[in-house]
């Protein structure tokens, strides 16, 4: 099943300005509230795209750092790195994997749940503490697209998205770890030529230019106009190596 070409839509950041959550709270309601204060109301095929950070927060995904005790592996690697070593720590626990890109870094890891990140995707949370990622992103992304649907009354798919580097080129770009709603792989065909494409990455990135890395504030982006065929395979489904 393919949908109809996309020959254009819009995005937008939910801010003015998105609250700080706190671990515990009900992200769909937080989503929900910020909608109403700024008058704007979700759309039928709309694409929700929230930062992973957030529904690790809402999902009280926090390490005290103060817990972790790095053993000989993540001492030897943070003397190279420059990492705290109790960081490097938690990105062993969460990887079967890992390599550096450079002499120093930074520490490409495999996830246990089958995605390629840098740091295993673990989010430092100022000195004292870091956020892993939701354990698993798929199922997250159902459960906001379920709350949102029935709070707005709109149905509207959800991606979960995450900043990520790549191990050839300085930088971050943004992929998707999670989604529910929307097909995770697209294909397009022209002159005879079949193309399978990330299309949740694809999307996740569109909403990472509004987004952007650091210092907006605002996690949560809007998509409209998008073509998709609608699906809860999720991102699980699209990669090499599922657990």
């Amino acid at each position: 099943m393919t949908a109809a070409p996309t020959s254009g839509f819009s995005a937008f950041a939910l801010e003015e300005p998105f609250p700080e959550l706190q671990p515990g709270d009900d992200l769909a309601g937080t989503i929900t509230d910020v909608l109403a204060r700024t008058g704007v109301e979700l759309q039928d095929g709309d694409i929700v795209v929230v930062a992973s950070k957030i529904v690790s927060i809402a999902e009280q995904r926090y390490v005290d750092l103060a817990s972790v005790t790095p053993g000989p592996k993540a001492l030897e690697l943070s003397a190279k790195t420059g990492k705290p070593a109790e960081i490097v720590q938690l990105i062993l626990d969460s990887s079967s994997e890992h390599f550096l890109a450079t002499e120093k870094g930074p520490i490409i890891a495999t996830h246990r749940l089958g995605y390629q990140l840098t740091s295993a995707g673990i989010d430092r949370a100022g000195t004292e503490g870091a956020w892993l990622l939701p354990v698993d992103p798929d199922a997250s992304a159902r459960a906001l697209r379920d709350a949102l649907i029935t709070y707005t009354g709109a149905e509207v798919a959800v991606v979960i998205a995450d900043s990520d580097g790549r191990a050839d080129r300085r930088g971050a770009t943004v992929i998707s770890i999670g989604a529910a709603g929307v097909a995770p792989l697209r294909v397009t065909e022209h002159s005879g030529k079949r193309q399978e494409e990330t299309f949740t990455d694809l999307i996740a990135a569109a909403a990472g230019i509004i987004l952007g890395q650091r210092g907006r504030g605002a996690p949560v982006a809007v998509l409209r106009g998008i073509s998709y065929v609608p699906s809860d395979e999720g991102v699980a489904a699209m990669l090499h190596h599922r657990p």
